[in-house]
């Protein structure tokens, strides 16, 4: 299978988010009247000029005012951890059916803030701007924002949750409340766009840029979905990063510090239960974007602060060129995510069970002639129901079980979950080849 490739183009810069409050923040988003800015809140890692991160306690507070303070702006609990902290969904514009909907996850690992605190400043910015691009851009754009998708770990500074599970690996299983809250809003928002923020560990000089990319690589997502996918990391998000100062490259793959060939891929698989790959297959144009934590300078291994200010403000660079892409190319975007959730009611084409963009799937990860649904006994659908609805897979009665079609929107996903075959699947089921 030969990669799809994108083509190279330098993006139009326009002014759609704003600065953060502090100079802390050096990437200029929005302007906002130099009387108003003293005047909004500023969250724990402005105030301390980037010497420590923004508490929980004070996330709380700083989305309470800034949803007190905009009427553009609703602040929703859609979920609790285990050790009973809020996960919260942060909406921003005026909420019309007809505008696209961008969906921010931030910091899904509690040990990469960087993106969180990336997160939490442009919420507040977007909801105190005035300028006239800007409420142009939210007037015909719903941004929703999962501040802190890990609040648990973020609490420990650890990787995973609570319970130790890793949340980026949990969005086919959907065991952890954090993964099932972010599926609850896939399915019922319908993002056209997900930006999931993370950060990396440095290999220098084979893996060491300041920002890592990477969209959907499984091969379940629709080619005009990739695509624009593609077209975000490559034409928009890596070229903004440059003007900003920023060098960039593909997650998880190695290059040759001399002539910046790859070397091998250390990541970036095609694992359908990454968000990344889960947002494909659900319909949506994604981007994983990843921070360099290593200090760059002796001057950052001696001030942490400094080393942390570049982390946030790469992360803004890249967010720049994510508000400008959905901007200029919003027909394209809804075009591809419309056409995505409507080509599985055509119930045609082949399902891929493994492989990626980048690597053919081997013998037998491919349903060439997909079954027309699978059967489940009664004690499987119990076991399995809450997934699927989470997941907006439907199913009809059948005998004392169920029967899950794959003429749904939701067909590219069904065998993922339900083929004996693929790698992460939920149930056994009988696959229904009599159509």
């Amino acid at each position: 299978m030969t990669p799809r490739i994108p083509t190279a183009h330098r993006p139009v810069r326009r002014n759609l988010i704003l600065t953060a409050a502090a100079a802390v923040l050096a990437v200029p988003l929005v302007t906002v009247p130099a009387e108003a800015a003293h005047a909004r809140p500023r969250t724990g890692f402005e105030i301390s000029n980037g010497a420590r991160w923004t508490s929980q306690p004070e996330e709380q507070s700083f989305l309470a005012t800034v949803d007190r303070g905009s009427d553009r702006v609703s602040v929703d609990r859609i979920g609790t951890t285990k050790q009973g902290r809020p996960l919260q969904l942060v909406r921003i514009g005026n909420h019309r059916p007809t505008a696209s909907t961008m969906l921010l996850i931030c910091s899904q690992h509690g040990n990469e803030p960087s993106g969180r605190e990336a997160c939490l400043t442009t919420i507040r910015d977007l909801a105190h701007a005035q300028d006239r691009s800007t409420r142009a851009f939210l007037s015909r754009t719903n941004v929703l924002v999962v501040p802190t998708a890990n609040p648990d770990g973020r609490a420990a500074n650890t990787r995973g949750n609570s319970d130790g599970v890793d949340i980026n690996r949990d969005h086919i299983a959907l065991q952890t409340a954090e993964a099932r809250a972010v599926a609850a809003v896939i399915r019922d928002r319908k993002p056209d766009v997900i930006y999931d923020l993370h950060e990396y560990g440095a290999t220098p000089q084979y893996y060491d840029k300041d920002l890592f990319v990477l969209w959907p690589r499984n091969l379940n997502t629709s080619d005009r979905v990739h695509g624009e996918s593609q077209t975000l990391a490559e034409r928009y998000v890596r070229p903004t990063a440059k003007e900003s100062g920023y060098s960039s490259g593909l997650y998880g793959i190695w290059t040759d510090p001399v002539t910046g060939d790859p070397i091998k891929q250390t990541a970036g698989d095609g694992q359908e239960r990454i968000l990344r790959n889960t947002s494909g297959i659900k319909h949506a144009v994604g981007l994983l974007i990843e921070s360099r934590v290593d200090a760059l300078t002796d001057a950052e291994k001696a001030d942490p602060a400094l080393n942390s200010r570049r982390r946030v403000n790469s992360q803004l660079a890249a967010l720049d060129g994510l508000f400008t892409f959905n901007d200029e190319r919003r027909g394209r975007i809804e075009a591809a995510t419309a056409a995505s959730r409507a080509a599985g009611l055509k119930d045609r084409g082949p399902i891929y069970l493994g492989g990626a963009d980048n690597e053919s799937p081997q013998a037998g990860q491919v349903l060439q002639d997909p079954p027309c649904g699978y059967r489940l006994t009664k004690d499987q659908f119990d076991d399995i129901k809450d997934e699927l609805a989470l997941h907006g897979v439907t199913s009809r009665p059948d005998g004392d079980g169920a029967y899950v079609p794959l003429r749904q929107s939701a067909r590219n996903l069904i065998p993922l979950l339900l083929d004996e075959r693929a790698t992460y699947h939920l149930a056994n089921g009988q696959a229904d080849t009599a159509c």
